[in-house]
């Protein structure tokens, strides 16, 4: 039961926020419309939550994003305590999640390797 409530509270902050970046609500200039909200981890006692952001951006513009939520985390708190009737607000942490721009590395590796395969199958 406990494990189902957060979850539950993990898909609503997710959304939330998601939604917060995506339609502009977050004034700092650093942070980016496009980035994408992966995953939501909060603490058994609804505490803390880290809240992992990716984009198709380049290291260092996805680290700038980062630091813009960071800052804005504050105005997203009070955003998330209005819509949600939590006993205690999550106090957020952004966390930059590099897993997409990996995987699509390993994608374009693998490919190179099947095309040099197919030249030279010794």
């Amino acid at each position: 039961m406990a494990t189902f409530r957060l979850e539950r509270a993990a898909n609503l902050i997710r959304q939330e926020v998601s939604q917060l970046i995506n339609q502009g609500e977050v004034k700092d200039p650093r942070v980016n419309s496009l980035v994408v909200v992966n995953r939501v981890e909060v603490s058994k006692d609804l505490d803390h939550a880290r809240i992992h952001v990716s984009g198709y951006f380049d290291d260092d513009e996805l680290d700038r994003c980062v630091i813009g939520l960071n800052s804005a985390a504050g105005f997203i708190q009070s955003r998330l305590a209005r819509r949600f009737s939590f006993r205690n607000t999550p106090k957020i942490r952004f966390i930059a999640d590099r897993t997409l721009q990996q995987g699509f590395e390993i994608t374009e590796r693998l490919k190179s390797l099947d095309e040099q395969e197919r030249i030279d199958p010794d």
